[in-house]
């Protein structure tokens, strides 16, 4: 039998850009525009990961690391009308800016998040219909093998969003009555503000400080990252191949894999794995990762501080992952490549 390819309208895809980053105001760096774009189309981010040669982290690792101030984010157990009441409502969300996760499996568990004040309800078809709020189907519509699923989007920064007003005393009726389970939430205060008492303190918050785990001396294998030129008639295919495989030997860089190790002799019955291109140099990387309940702003400025402090001519990878937005766990990410003796020039990969 043939292997005939299925329908992939719905599956994960990668796109790649190769293109320059223009000029970049330190005061006003861009939101808008490729590279610095996909960083903050991120909702919630998991994971951020850093490559570079180990001559530049030496350089760098002192003001740009050391001296960074840590982000910090919370572990609480919360009910959903806890959102809703005194001054958690009024200072987190009304005036307030903070990113909230809820615990739990997407596409199997109820799960919820509060994101620039809209909160947003992943419910199962059974507690959608019990709580009575308004909402769309989620997910792929006739897809065998799955049970239907709601989504409920509520901004909260409405006017209308008031005690006392009609449909905001409908979303609480439903939080006190259906949507009750205590669960534990991950939170984090984008604002500087402090506030004497903390709303958050009433519920007895975890703190979490997150510190760059820093991998040094990972002596690889590194191939020509320089794509091809555009002024080849073959242009297309030669830079899909090249992608793949910068990709490809990226991804096996950031999973510490000893596949890309100078010194990997690893029997070619098990992996013939080899870096891409004809010809590749031994080089010394530096990984740093961090790990934890991350804001797309945090990564979109630390991306920006990376460019400032890094020297123009050196490269370096910036890899950012969200947090598991399916039921076989898959998730958003991008990995943004800044190249060698190519100040401008970058590649990007967005898995969506």
């Amino acid at each position: 039998m043939l292997g005939f390819a299925e329908d992939t309208k719905n599956d994960r895809k990668c796109y790649v850009t190769h293109g320059i980053m223009g000029h970049m105001d330190p005061k006003q760096p861009p939101i808008k525009r490729k590279p610095f774009a996909a960083i903050l189309s991120h909702p919630f981010i998991h994971k951020v990961e850093l490559v570079l040669p180990q001559e530049i982290y030496e350089i760098v690792k002192k003001d740009l690391f050391e001296a960074a101030e840590k982000p910090i984010y919370c572990r609480v157990i919360l009910p959903l009308k806890a959102l809703l009441e005194g001054e958690f409502f009024n200072e987190y969300i009304k005036r307030g800016n903070i990113l909230m996760l809820s615990e739990g499996i997407p596409g199997v568990d109820n799960t919820y998040s509060l994101s620039e004040g809209i909160l947003t309800l992943h419910l199962d078809k059974e507690t959608y219909e019990r709580a009575g709020l308004e909402g769309k189907p989620e997910g792929v519509k006739g897809k065998r093998g799955t049970k239907p699923r709601w989504i409920v989007e509520i901004n909260l920064r409405l006017p209308s969003m008031l005690h006392g007003k009609k449909g905001f005393d409908r979303i609480v009726y439903a939080f006190k009555n259906v949507l009750t389970t205590p669960v534990t939430w991950l939170f984090h205060n984008l604002t500087t503000t402090v506030l004497d008492p903390e709303p958050l303190e009433a519920h007895f918050p975890i703190h979490k400080t997150i510190s760059p785990r820093v991998t040094l001396d990972k002596q690889v294998k590194m191939p020509h990252l320089k794509p091809p030129t555009e002024t080849d008639a073959a242009y297309g295919n030669d830079f899909e191949d090249h992608a793949t495989e910068i990709q490809e030997w990226l991804a096996l860089v950031l999973l510490e894999s000893p596949r890309v190790n100078i010194d990997d002799k690893i029997d070619p019955f098990l992996s013939r794995y080899t870096p891409p291109g004809e010809s590749f140099s031994n080089t010394t990387l530096v990984k740093l990762t961090w790990q934890g309940f991350l804001s797309p702003s945090w990564a979109h400025k630390t991306f920006v501080d990376i460019l400032l402090a890094i020297p123009r001519h050196s490269w370096f990878a910036y890899c950012v992952g969200g947090f598991s937005d399916t039921w076989p766990g898959e998730s958003k990410n991008c990995t943004i490549l800044r190249l060698l003796d190519a100040p401008n020039e970058y590649i990007l990969w967005e898995v969506e």
